[in-house]
């Protein structure tokens, strides 16, 4: 499973690059708007909603737990220092996807134990992305967490995030991850939708194991 979070700046059009990701071929979308007034992520939000219905895909917000229903997504992706999972599984019911940010297998301990979906496990390297970043894991890192993960009977999606290029999606999905989430590879790109296409191929030719 390929996922997408949208790139948010003044010089990124969300709405036409989310249009050629799905065009691509992906058909996870996550609205990354950090830092923004609630009505722009409403009115952005609002449009992706439609792409995503329109090719099928899922609409997952970032961080909006108060706004997943109003904007009819699939979902929220919490980050650590975001709304508790438990606390977001309370208001939303089981009917939605939570999605938990997380570093160290203790990290994924607790989002599982408080009702998360999924897991976004990195940074796999640097990423300019973020403004925070914890601890680089690289595939050392994700190949020990996953041992953990196994070893406690947890079996939740993990998807890797983290400055993943297309030469790194070999040994990433190899680590025994479901799936790689990007950002500014495909934002950044200048063909996005054959950025998307490529991302796409290459993590269901290195799959490992099947995404549930």
């Amino acid at each position: 499973m390929l996922q997408f979070i949208t790139h948010h700046t003044d010089r990124y059009d969300e709405i036409a690059g989310t249009r050629a990701v799905l065009e691509g071929g992906c058909r996870w979308v996550q609205l990354r708007m950090k830092d923004t007034p609630a009505e722009e992520v409403l009115r952005i939000g609002r449009e992706i909603e439609k792409l995503c219905r329109e090719y099928g895909a899922k609409f997952i917000l970032d961080d909006h737990v108060e706004l997943v229903r109003e904007l009819n997504a699939d979902g929220v992706h919490l980050g650590k220092l975001d709304m508790p999972v438990a606390e977001a599984r309370r208001l939303l019911g089981p009917e939605y996807l939570i999605g938990a940010t997380a570093n160290t297998f203790e990290d994924i301990e607790r989002g599982a134990g408080q009702g998360a979906d999924y897991i976004g496990l990195g940074p796999f390297r640097y990423t300019t992305t973020k403004k925070n970043l914890s601890p680089i894991l690289g595939e050392e890192g994700y190949r020990r967490i996953l041992r953990q993960m196994a070893r406690a009977g947890i079996r939740l999606p993990v998807a890797a995030i983290g400055g993943i290029t297309e030469e790194d999606v070999p040994q990433v999905m190899a680590c025994g991850v479901n799936g790689i989430a990007l950002s500014g590879a495909i934002s950044r790109a200048g063909d996005i939708a054959a950025a998307t296409a490529r991302f796409t191929e290459l993590v269901a030719a290195h799959r490992t194991i099947v995404t549930p």
